[in-house]
This record gives C-alpha cells, sequence and structure tokens, in this order.
C-alpha cells in the first residue's frame, strides 16, 4: 500500500485495539513517597493534524474525539494506549494491521503516525483529568456526518471499473435496497467485511459428477454443502476434489488497495441504493 494509499477503515484501525480500564499508580507502600507521573506534552501543530487524521480514518468507529462510537472501542480507555511508548505499540497496530478482524495495515508515515500518537495520548489525558468523563466507558454513537462524504459518481465508476465489485454485485439484483437494509456503520461493515456472506463450493465427485451447492462445513477430513433442493450432502475430502468460492475474500484483498477516496466514494455511491 502506497504513501497515498488510505483507507477510513479506521473499521477499521482502532476497533480492534484491546479496550481496558487505564491502570492508575500503584499506591506506595509506608514510608515511600509516590512517583509523580507527568503527562507528555505535544505540540499544539501536532495533535491538530493528528486530529485531522483521526477524524479522517478513525472517527466512524470511534468518534471524533477518540472517546469510542457505535462499533470501536473508546481509546481514552485502552490498555494498549496506556501502555504506549512514544508510538512503540500504536504504531505497530497501525502499520502491521490486524486483518483475521478486518484490520487492513497502514502505510503511514513516521510523521503521520508520531500526530496520531500525539492526539489520542492528548485525549486520553484529559479524559483521566476528568475521572473518565462516560464512568465505565463504552461506546457511542457516531456523527452522521463523518458518513456523508464521498462523490457518487466516482463510487459509481469504481464499483463498475478498478473495484471489480461488479463481477460480483448487481445494484439491481443482490445490492437492490442494500442502502435501505443497512443504516450508516452497518452499511459500511458491509461494504469492507460481510461477515455473514455464505461461500459457494464445487465438489467433484471420482465419477466425474460436480454438484454445486452453499459451503456447510469444511475441515480437514470432511467438505459438506447443501444443495438446491435445502438436502445436506457430505463427502471425505480423500475422496473428493472440492472448489470453495468465498466471496469475503474479494473484500478482503481490496483492503491494501484502497484509498480513501475510494472508500468515501463507495461508501456514497451505496447510500443511493435504497
Amino acid at each position: 500500500m502506497n504513501s497515498n494509499q488510505r483507507s477510513y477503515l479506521g473499521f477499521l484501525f482502532a476497533t480492534f485495539l484491546l479496550v481496558g480500564v487505564f491502570a492508575g499508580a500503584q499506591t506506595p507502600g509506608p514510608g515511600k513517597k509516590a512517583n509523580a507521573v507527568v503527562p507528555k506534552k505535544y505540540p499544539a501543530t501536532l495533535v491538530k493534524q493528528g486530529a485531522a487524521l483521526f477524524r479522517q480514518d478513525c472517527s466512524f468507529c470511534h468518534g471524533r474525539d477518540a472517546t469510542g462510537g457505535e462499533t470501536g472501542p473508546d481509546l481514552t480507555r485502552s490498555k494498549l494506549v496506556a501502555a504506549d511508548v512514544n508510538g512503540d505499540k500504536i504504531g505497530s497496530v497501525v502499520r502491521n494491521g490486524r486483518p483475521d478482524k478486518g484490520m487492513p495495515p497502514f502505510d503511514r508515515s513516521a510523521e503521520q503516525i508520531a500526530s496520531l500518537v500525539a492526539f489520542i495520548h492528548t485525549q486520553q489525558q484529559g479524559a483521566l483529568a476528568l475521572n473518565g468523563g462516560r464512568g465505565n466507558g463504552g461506546r457511542k454513537g457516531v456523527d452522521p456526518s463523518d458518513l456523508q462524504t464521498g462523490n457518487v459518481e466516482a463510487g459509481r465508476r469504481y464499483f463498475e471499473g478498478q473495484g471489480g465489485c461488479a463481477n460480483c454485485h448487481s445494484p439491481m439484483g443482490d445490492l437492490a435496497g442494500v442502502a435501505s437494509r443497512y443504516k450508516g456503520l452497518e452499511l459500511e461493515e458491509q461494504m469492507l467485511y460481510p461477515k455473514h456472506a455464505k461461500s459457494k463450493v464445487s465438489v467433484t465427485l471420482a465419477s466425474g459428477q460436480e454438484i454445486p451447492g452453499t459451503l456447510a462445513y469444511l475441515d480437514e477430513f470432511t467438505v459438506a454443502l447443501t444443495n438446491a433442493a435445502g438436502t445436506y450432502q457430505s463427502w471425505r475430502i480423500r475422496d473428493v476434489q472440492y472448489k470453495v468460492d468465498a466471496p469475503v475474500e474479494a473484500h478482503v484483498e481490496l483492503f491494501s488497495k484502497y484509498t480513501d477516496d475510494d472508500v468515501h466514494n463507495l461508501m456514497a455511491y451505496l447510500q443511493t441504493l435504497k
């Protein structure tokens, strides 16, 4: 992913940071004085840059102020953020991603990572100063304006061309009314990582007969499907050949190809399919 490729999957950056209550300083023993922890102060310009980048890429899940969104945790209470020193942990998560949970790696420059770190830590310090703000923390709604960006026409072109979406989907078919079935972040999640998409499988018997269906079960010993009539069928792996078509894989492959504009524009286009 090159330096100008970004995604606001910030579904996609810190949704997958570990969440927890920030551990306070230990109570000193008798006769010992507690060491005062002096919060690091970041240059206002750096914090401002981080705020802009955070809002662009991360606010969709974590809210504009990093205190949680509909699907993303409160980063001001994240154990990982609390343990982070100069971006050593935040930077690693951002750059390496967590693909198994739908988070792609982000090719961020050292300056961009530093700005995100400055903003997140500044927000954390502010929350701690207010005794955590919202009590036990949690998730809150994302401002609708955070999702209402992008160019519809550019999104349609991406859908039909570069993105390859039209190879599997149709605005008049499976996606007809999708913006009515899913709203806001739900629609975004379906677009980026459709968790419940069913995989297709084609099983070829020793006789050469090919049996297609919806994948029902698969491990190192058995493959099973549900055919068009709704009948469950299974075979030993060693007795057949099979080919799985997993729709979600095409979505995962796009993670490393998306730019900010691609995701914003595609989302804008899908929101018109009501």
